[in-house]
């Protein structure tokens, strides 16, 4: 997400940053790129202007041109200005599990909206809500199916009804909620390719029949300015509470991202950033800011790695690297784990500094760990655990079972083993010392 953008203000500042003092004249210059990478992101004009003009008044001034770091205060001015941009202001939303919240999701056909129920769905049952889901968009075809479908995979509950009466699918889903001591009802509503009446007064309706806590927009991140605009006519119509961008990894531009809060006054609450159902994430503006400048984003790195991995595992495991009995069991519960944090680029393009180095158009495919983890499932557990004993006819047979040629079974045992000599180096003293304070000072038993 953002590498067009993030890589033309990466240039911009890196030239500022250069400079060891910095004139009116050079600060002007770079801000005239700035907002000219800014207009290339698609952002609003409008917004672009008073954006520029906000951060010239504050780089012109003392905190700037009498500070010893000129370049890294004017890129810390921009930061502190896509802040603000994109403040949610506080908003939260708040579910309950001792009521029920309910909730509606509008926006057009082919915004995601239907795969964004699902993904809010499974978001809030990990923290330990109960959800249910219903199928009111009952005009695009399959939409219901494809509700349902999205339900059985993540084994959450849908409410249908065969009518396109929405307010008799709503109070047979709020009776039904009430039965099943639900905490959180999600409404599915209907689209369409294009803003029209009806479609506006059905959803109308339905808000005034249900009374809902929150109602989200859903917007294709991917139409730049036309999810802007649209979100705009939504709001004159429906008066929504907050945003839900989808598709935000294909959007390589930001414009969306960076408009709809300053043109429609209600900030983005969520972003989808996959196609995975777990591909769903809070909002920060802060953290969004940091990624946009490729800063990295520690903090939502932090949180996929608590979700996806058991500490309490973890800790184990480090003893028994720092024993040398590390085995490629463990070597394939470790990339299991990296795989519930999200795709490789994605990881990768949260680590400070790294991330910035990284190509805009630059794929990383994470074939090469599905190969890895198809390897060590066609071996036997006395092999994962005593690779030692691989000889030619077992790498051939492993070969065959995963579909992969000899040559790939060899390299990941060489990788292996050269893993494991460089472990036996880390168990001296000094890199026990590293270890013991990576794992918060304390001294495992050896």
């Amino acid at each position: 997400m953002f590498e067009n953008l993030s890589e033309r203000l990466d240039k911009i500042f890196r030239n500022l940053r250069g400079k060891g003092y910095l004139t009116e004249d050079n600060i002007k210059a770079g801000l005239r790129e700035v907002r000219m990478a800014l207009l290339e992101a698609d952002v609003n004009f409008r917004i672009v202007k008073n954006f520029i003009a906000e951060v010239e008044k504050r780089a012109l001034g003392v905190e700037v041109m009498k500070s010893l770091t000129p370049g890294q205060q004017v890129v810390k001015i921009v930061y502190e200005q896509l802040v603000n941009l994109m403040d949610t202001e506080g908003f939260q939303f708040k579910v309950f599990n001792n009521r029920l919240t309910k909730v509606m999701l509008v926006g057009l056909q082919g915004s995601g909206k239907t795969t964004a129920c699902a993904k809010l769905a499974a978001f809030y049952r990990k923290k330990g809500i109960k959800p249910m889901l219903v199928a009111c968009d009952v005009y695009r075809p399959a939409a219901v199916d494809q509700l349902k479908i999205l339900g059985k995979q993540i084994g959450i509950p849908v409410v249908s009804e065969d009518t396109k009466n929405v307010l008799k699918i709503a109070d047979s889903a709020l009776s039904m909620a009430d039965k099943e001591m639900v905490n959180l009802l999600i409404f599915d509503t209907a689209g369409r390719l294009h803003i029209d009446e009806p479609m506006m007064e059905e959803v109308a309706r339905l808000k005034t029949h249900i009374k809902p806590d929150y109602i989200f927009f859903v917007a294709d991140a991917t139409t730049g300015q036309d999810a802007v605009t649209i979100a705009k006519e939504f709001y004159d119509k429906l008066a929504f509470d907050a945003v839900i961008l989808t598709k935000l990894d294909g959007d390589a531009r930001g414009g969306a991202a960076l408009s709809i809060k300053a043109v429609t006054g209600k900030p983005v609450a969520f972003v989808g950033i996959g196609e995975k159902i777990s591909d769903l994430e809070i909002f920060y503006p802060d953290r969004m800011a940091s990624r946009i400048l490729g800063m990295g984003d520690v903090l939502t790195l932090i949180e996929k790695a608590e979700e996806a991995i058991d500490m309490e595992a973890e800790e184990k495991l480090a003893r028994k690297m720092l024993k040398n009995q590390f085995t490629l069991n463990d070597f394939l519960k470790q990339l299991q784990s990296i795989k519930k944090m999200g795709s490789l680029e994605s990881i990768i393009r949260m680590i400070p500094g790294l991330g910035r180095k990284l190509p805009a158009d630059l794929k990383i495919d994470d074939k090469a760990l599905k190969h890895i983890e198809a390897i060590i499932q066609s071996m036997t557990e006395k092999e994962r655990e005593h690779p030692e004993i691989i000889n030619g006819s077992r790498r051939l047979r492993i070969a065959k079972g995963c579909g992969l040629s000899v040559t790939e079974v060899n390299r990941l045992l060489r990788q292996f083993e050269e893993m494991k000599k460089m472990l036996k180096k880390v168990n001296t003293p000094q890199g026990r010392k590293h270890i013991e304070r990576m794992m918060g000072g304390n001294r495992p038993e050896i």
